[in-house]
């Protein structure tokens, strides 16, 4: 039985090599935590010595490692706190099981407030995403600005659905390589070594040398049970190690307008720009257009050739995205 090691600070020098990233040395980077509820913690990645410039929110079934060559190409002049949410990474799960995007940004706000208060920009992808903008509605003071990658609230399950179909797969597998072989069946857009890093980053060996991922996994259905009964919420969306979105209660396709989480889309206060996979199913022409009748100031990028999980598809130009966003160092 091979036993395969994994130094979590160890495989940056893989990302940079991949992408070209001329790396000074080892990065600053720490992990930290927050307590926000009795015996339950946040977990974070502070990157840099400095007060976080930027915070990053990862899709759901992610974990903050999945920004690892975004913050690397944004420089090691640029401080950024990468979370895990709750029931992902090294963060604790909730008891109930609601991983509501609300429920989610109200435990987030307690690590940001603590680690990142002034911060001056907020990006989030897919679960990670419809967090961030809760967060922007019941927590404005912590988001100056708002950077959705490839979610609105107008996802359904039609769009997500090449994504749900690998999340819904199994939970264990008897060895890293037929992990690794699911992944890159349903990762065609990532290198392996990408997806061999996001692996480790998002999963565990066991004794018996099987391997099972690390997020909260049996809270998804009780989860989109509870939130089948509350009219104004969205139920957490599964997402796999480098796909995440979120999407309503219901298998019924629905129109973009529909959801009740667009009132509250309409409701930010700061400057947002909405990030579309080029490739992507997630986010359509629908959505743009209600996002942008919402929200006529609205900037919107397409990144050609990326899929749902742009970070991992095409980090460089997500992170030039970034710059053109955010005035950084």
């Amino acid at each position: 039985m091979e036993r395969i090691a994994y130094d979590e600070f160890g495989l940056f020098h893989e990302n940079a090599s991949e992408y070209g990233i001329a790396l000074g040395g080892a990065p600053s980077v720490r992990r930290t935590e927050v307590e926000v509820a009795p015996g339950r913690t946040v977990s974070a990645l502070v990157w840099g010595t400095s007060s976080p410039r930027i915070v990053f929110i990862h899709g759901g079934a992610q974990n903050a490692h999945t920004w690892d060559t975004v913050i690397l190409a944004l420089g090691p002049a640029v401080s950024a706190l990468a979370v895990d949410l709750p029931g992902h990474g090294h963060s604790g799960w909730r008891d109930d099981g609601a991983y509501t995007p609300q429920n989610l940004a109200d435990d987030v706000a307690i690590a940001i407030g603590e680690l990142a208060p002034q911060a001056a920009a907020v990006v989030g992808m897919s679960l990670g995403g419809m967090t961030s903008m809760q967060l922007a509605v019941r927590h404005p003071q912590l988001v100056r600005k708002l950077m959705l990658v490839d979610i609105t609230p107008g996802v359904n399950q039609q769009k997500a659905k090449a994504v749900l179909d690998f999340v819904n797969g199994p939970q264990s597998f008897p060895s890293f390589e037929s992990l690794l072989e699911r992944t890159m069946e349903h990762n065609p857009t990532r290198a392996e070594s990408s997806l061999r890093r996001g692996i480790l980053h998002n999963a565990h060996q066991l004794d018996d040398g099987s391997w099972q991922w690390n997020y909260d996994r049996s809270s998804h259905a009780r989860s989109r049970d509870a939130e089948a009964e509350t009219p104004d919420g969205a139920a957490v969306g599964a997402d796999g190690p480098t796909m995440a979105p979120t999407v309503p209660p219901t298998v019924v396709p629905t129109p973009a307008a529909v959801s009740p989480m667009w009132d509250d889309f309409a409701r930010i206060a700061c400057p947002l720009m909405l990030v579309r996979g080029g490739i992507s199913p997630v986010v359509d022409d629908d959505d743009v257009a209600e996002a942008r009748r919402r929200r006529p100031e609205i900037a919107v990028e397409v990144v050609d050739g990326a899929g749902h999980s742009i970070q991992g598809d095409r980090p460089l130009e997500l992170a030039a995205l970034v710059r053109t966003f955010v005035p950084l160092p």
